[in-house]
């Protein structure tokens, strides 16, 4: 017994002391209005002895490009390779350790908003219930989060006590993870050790308040996001400065009011 106590703490051990890149499957049905239509792509969940990240895979690509870009001096791009990269995931989630606290970051016009909560507020319950999922053994959990309550299948084979979005502190990590009305799911697909996590670019400034507050700015750039924007661009319409572009900027305006009317089932309902 004492032999498999020390095996399971070195191997316990061995995966803290690296960094390892989860790849999750997510499934997003962002528009109530068309239940069967399904957005997917991929996302990675960066976990080292400090903490996790949670971001899109597409963010790094577009940041990849962008840096490339940067070092040639050539700001010309494929404009439907940058379409292309698009994503429905535009936050990006933190969690520190021993902490235990999560910080969600998104960009709403010109600046990036953040709010932290704590594990704490993420009440699961452990059911009896077992499967086999891909190469993992998994047991089930219940949780209610943001208006939706989520059922999560994890395994003790990998000593993290996290997963995808803000789910953690589970006994394991997070393999599947879905709401009971089928509107999202996260489903992990791969696992790779890494250097160490990917460092997200940030550009403006990081504005911190509470989580209510957060809703509140997003709720205004939702109801009038055009005048959001010109807000926070100083009055400056879009496009370039000096460059007025009229046909493009009303392009924008009408693609923007169609975005969000067609997001209207967000991940957390309330």
């Amino acid at each position: 017994m004492k032999f498999l106590q020390l095996i399971t703490l070195g191997f316990t051990s061995l995966f803290f002391a690296q960094s390892t890149r989860f790849v999750y499957q997510v499934n997003m049905k962002i528009d109530s209005t068309q239940p069967n239509e399904t957005k997917t792509e991929l996302a990675h969940l960066d976990i080292s002895p400090k903490g996790s990240t949670f971001y899109s895979a597409k963010n790094m690509q577009r940041d990849s490009i962008f840096a490339r870009m940067r070092q040639t001096r050539s700001f010309n791009f494929d404009r439907s390779q940058m379409e292309n990269l698009r994503s429905q995931i535009n936050y990006v989630i933190e969690k520190s350790y021993p902490k235990q606290e999560i910080t969600y970051k998104n960009r709403i016009g010109r600046d990036q908003y953040a709010y932290t909560e704590e594990v704490k507020d993420l009440v699961w319950k452990i059911l009896p219930d077992t499967a086999k999922i891909g190469e993992y053994n998994t047991q089930k959990a219940e949780t209610n989060y943001g208006g939706r309550t989520w059922n999560a299948w994890f395994t003790t084979e990998i000593p993290f006590q996290d997963g995808p979005y803000k789910f953690s502190g589970l006994p394991g990590l997070i393999v599947k993870i879905e709401d009971n009305k089928g509107d999202y799911s996260f489903d992990l697909m791969q696992t790779k050790k890494i250097e160490k996590p990917y460092e997200i670019e940030t550009r403006g400034q990081t504005i911190a308040m509470k989580k209510a507050d957060y809703k509140k700015i997003e709720e205004k750039f939702k109801k009038d996001p055009i005048s959001f924007m010109q807000a926070s661009n100083n009055g400056m319409r879009f496009g370039r400065p000096n460059t007025p572009t009229p046909q493009r900027n009303r392009e924008m305006e009408n693609r923007m009011r169609e975005e969000i009317k067609k997001e209207n089932n967000p991940i957390e309902l309330k």
